[in-house]
């Protein structure tokens, strides 16, 4: 018949839209951003009106073991962090994350940080710069002398020296907290009888793109927050346009998903930013207003350089403790801020109360569905009327089968004697849509969620569930490509959904009645990839609304006899 073939028709259609996304995700989605495939668009202007912080480039990229064997260094270490800090040039060019491995395989510990010429070089400099072109200024290429201690810790900082032949000695004492903070005081002494102008500045660089998500809800690159504004630019965007903006206060660096560094220029100076692209990604700061060192007299500055991983706890700290405006947006808590980040302090309280953050997140579940209870309510109470009005809405669709207008007038008496609203079973689904993707966001950037483990097969509640369907969950002795990697939470979420929806009242339309049914499997194959820890929130969910629902239907009647 007519109307069985338009209904085939709709599911082929929708089938046919799932199929496309699925196959445009694996096979037509962007590629992930590289130096490589975005090397023509670094034509980027050349001139800046601050001191010039351009350095003749050595462009020999070598392994990153290779390059640190290149310079004498000077060791560093506390219980967060360790690596050294080359004296050619006085940078901090090597970084290990002591408590942080690569992957649940991979008990290597991550490298963030390396040598200018190293393929992945990833370096802080900084120092004084000056106008004057006749003055002998350190430059990447400069032996630093260590003065004393030899080791950084948190316990003992270290003294670095070097003087040109003009009767200037620079120094930097640089000290290191517990965690992941460098303080660098900088100096100048002047023996000479003449006087000079120096600007301080900071500057990071980074040869290539690092592996990215290349996801628009997360930004990877260059950051800043410069008087109160947020500047977010991508590694393409910066290879095609240099960015630089003038600002009283802030902080600015490079971002990955989980590890930030970044810079805090000297406080109350005024500085100008600059990200920008000439064969490597450079994010700096100069102050505007030089400091001017008399004759046989000194000049100091301070700056400060973090290098973190990205822990909410850790981030707010040194936001709070060191004053810096805004530094918490290191983290990418996006537009819903206001919702994502009490939802990831909700689940952080309860992980460190049960010690699973599967546990917490099934805790804090609990206490979405009490927030939004009330709601809930009225709608299943009008939804629970509607499911008891169904035989007397079949009797007047017979009744009135030949005068639709007659239909609808007759219908919309009925739900006003029986005050029931149609619409009011979305408006819980609408208002838990903020959440959900707030809980995405939180599960997806925050740190503390990578690699922590669950119960059973799911060993990372930030991945996607590791078992599929079409192997019976690892039982058959192969792997399945990833569009079928179906795994048994999200099924447990799509039979949860399908149960759920046998409590609703069925749409009058056959038609509907057989797409609404297909919805289920629809979002178990679109939510199968996202990350465990979503499913799981989404399952239980569906578990407390059941029950609620079943609550409620069971205390519903109506006065329209049927």
């Amino acid at each position: 018949s007519k109307k069985i073939m338009e209904t085939r028709n709709v599911i082929a259609a929708i089938s046919l839209s799932a199929a496309v996304i699925i196959l445009y995700s694996l096979f037509f989605a962007p590629p992930p951003i590289t130096k490589e495939n975005l090397a023509e668009k670094n034509k980027t202007e050349q001139n800046t009106d601050t001191p010039n912080l351009e350095q003749k480039e050595n462009v020999a990229e070598i392994s990153r073991e290779e390059a640190l064997g290149q310079s004498k260094r000077i060791q560093f270490e506390n219980q967060s962090i360790a690596g050294s800090i080359s004296l050619k040039g006085a940078a901090i060019d090597d970084l290990i994350f002591k408590e942080y491995n690569v992957s649940l395989d991979n008990k290597e510990k991550i490298k963030l940080l390396a040598p200018r010429n190293a393929t992945n070089g990833y370096l802080i400099e900084s120092g004084f710069i000056t106008t004057n072109k006749n003055i002998e200024i350190p430059t990447a290429e400069t032996i630093w002398s260590v003065l004393g201690n030899n080791k950084l810790t948190d316990q003992s900082p270290i003294k670095l020296s070097w003087t040109n032949n003009q009767g200037l000695t620079f120094e930097k004492e640089i000290s290191l907290d517990d965690k992941f903070l460098f303080t660098i005081k900088q100096r100048i002494k002047n023996s000479s009888d003449k006087k000079y102008d120096f600007y301080s500045y900071g500057q990071i660089i980074r040869n290539k793109i690092p592996e990215i998500s290349n996801f628009y809800i997360l930004h990877e690159g260059l950051i800043a927050d410069l008087d109160d504004e947020l500047i977010e630019e991508d590694y393409d965007d910066i290879q095609e346009k240099k960015f630089s903006k003038t600002a009283q206060k802030g902080w600015l660096g490079i971002g990955d998903k989980y590890w930030i560094t970044s810079l805090i220029p000297p406080s109350g100076k005024e500085f100008k930013t600059t990200f920008d692209y000439k064969n490597k990604f450079r994010a700096n700061f100069v102050s505007t207003e030089p400091l001017e060192l008399g004759k046989n007299s000194s000049i100091e500055d301070k700056m400060q350089i973090i290098v973190a991983a990205k822990r909410v706890e850790i981030i707010d700290g040194y936001a709070e403790s060191l004053n810096i405006d805004k530094f918490d947006l290191a983290i990418d808590w996006g537009f819903l801020y206001f919702i994502t980040k009490p939802l990831f302090h909700g689940i952080d309280y309860f992980f460190k109360l049960l010690g699973n953050y599967g546990l917490a997140i099934i805790a804090i579940t609990f206490c979405i569905r009490l927030a939004f209870f009330p709601l809930a309510n009225f709608s299943f109470k009008s939804m629970a009327k509607m499911k008891a009005l169904q035989p007397e809405m079949a009797r007047l669709k017979d009744l009135h089968k030949d005068d639709k207008m007659k239909l609808q007038q007759e219908m919309m008496a009925l739900y006003k004697k029986e005050k029931v609203n149609p619409m009011s079973g979305c408006f819980p689904i609408l208002v838990q849509i903020p959440v959900f993707f707030a809980l995405y966001k939180v599960l997806f950037v925050t740190i503390e969620m990578r690699q922590m483990p669950f119960f059973g097969w799911i060993q990372d509640l930030s991945e996607r569930d590791p078992t599929s369907l079409f192997n019976l969950f690892g039982l058959l002795p192969y792997d399945v490509p990833s569009f079928l990697m179906i795994g048994a939470w999200p099924i447990a979420m799509g039979v949860s959904m399908f149960i759920q929806q046998k409590l609703n009242p069925a749409p009058t339309d056959p038609m509907q009645a057989k797409i609404f049914m297909f919805f289920p499997l629809f979002l178990t194959v679109i939510l199968a990839p996202f990350p465990a820890g979503l499913v799981i929130y989404w399952t239980v969910n569906n578990i407390l609304t059941m029950a609620q629902q079943v609550f409620i239907m069971k205390r519903t009647t109506v006065k329209t006899a049927t």
